[in-house]
């Protein structure tokens, strides 16, 4: 019987090769944590900026809701987290909403807004979002838009750390260590 010296070879560098390609194609972390999607807003406040560069802090708390349903929720996060006592950790809520497709309907919707949320504090951090829900959720990396989510982020945009759903101090303490974390 002979034998080849070509086979092992062959053999090896398949394997390496199948190696590479999976070493270039696997997600990084921002990939398997989701990423915000880069676009232009305007607070409540009126006040426009372009996130994700724009955020307030390199890590910021970000408080998503995709449905008016959810402000419980994202309540429950701000009491549970102190964030309306003066917290010094820096955050702002998104307010998902489809896009209702004309700028008509995105100023009722805003309007709508303004009279939920009349106190200035409360405009300056609320930032309406018209685009696809679910789109965005998946983007985030949530599970979905059915409950409201909890997000540190970073100013490119990558989602450091997630919560989902009403307040939990576990999950709270998770999502403060992250935002107070150094960067190196």
């Amino acid at each position: 019987m002979k034998r080849t010296i070509w086979t092992p070879t062959f053999a090896w560098l398949a394997a390496a090769g199948a190696a590479l390609v999976f070493a270039i194609a696997s997600p990084d972390e921002s990939n398997v944590m989701g990423r915000l999607p880069q676009f232009t807003a305007k607070r409540l406040d009126q006040q426009s900026l372009v996130l994700p560069g724009q955020l307030p802090a390199d890590r910021t708390l970000a408080l998503v809701a995709y449905t008016r349903h959810q402000r419980e929720e994202v309540q429950s996060w701000i009491h549970g987290m102190s964030l309306d006592a003066g917290s010094s950790l820096p955050w702002f809520r998104l307010s998902v909403v489809n896009d209702p497709g004309s700028d008509t309907a995105r100023s009722e919707v805003e309007r709508k807004l303004l009279e939920r949320y009349p106190q200035q504090a409360e405009r300056a951090r609320m930032v309406p979002v018209f685009t696809n829900r679910d789109a965005f959720a998946r983007a985030a990396g949530t599970s979905s838009a059915k409950h409201a989510a909890v997000l540190v982020l970073d100013r490119d945009g990558h989602v450091l750390a997630r919560a989902e759903g009403p307040y939990d101090e576990a999950k709270a303490q998770a999502l403060r260590e992250t935002l107070l974390a150094r960067q190196d």
